[in-house]
């Protein structure tokens, strides 16, 4: 069975997010639906858009696990964005949490570091 995943997230200003989104996720959206969307896919059949709709923007809390988190974090850094805050749980399982224009959570977590 194949399911595909579409997490929204509300934002204030398109134009604004579309392009810190740009930065965060590394290129250009997947696809543009309309003039209010644009959609990232970050895994086969996974995707991540915004969507304009500035009355319920800020709100949105979205985690993606990765099996190599460091590369990821590295990446993005390097693109000018760093993470608001560095979580370690008592597992050793790590979350990077980012916060888009609108305050958004979008969060990468891993397993212990290596």
């Amino acid at each position: 069975m194949t399911v595909d995943l579409f997490a929204g997230i509300a934002v204030r200003e398109i134009g604004v997010a579309k392009a810190w989104y740009e930065r965060f996720l590394g290129g250009p959206p997947a696809f543009l639906p309309n003039d209010e969307e644009a959609v990232w896919e970050i895994a086969e059949h996974r995707y991540v858009y915004i969507i304009e709709a500035p009355e319920r923007a800020g709100h949105a809390v979205n985690t993606v696990f990765l099996e190599q988190l460091d590369p990821v974090i590295d990446a993005i850094s390097a693109r000018g964005i760093e993470p608001v805050e560095r979580e370690t749980y008592d597992n050793g399982v790590r979350k990077i949490i980012y916060n888009d224009p609108d305050g958004n959570e979008f969060g990468y977590g891993g397993g212990p570091a290596t």
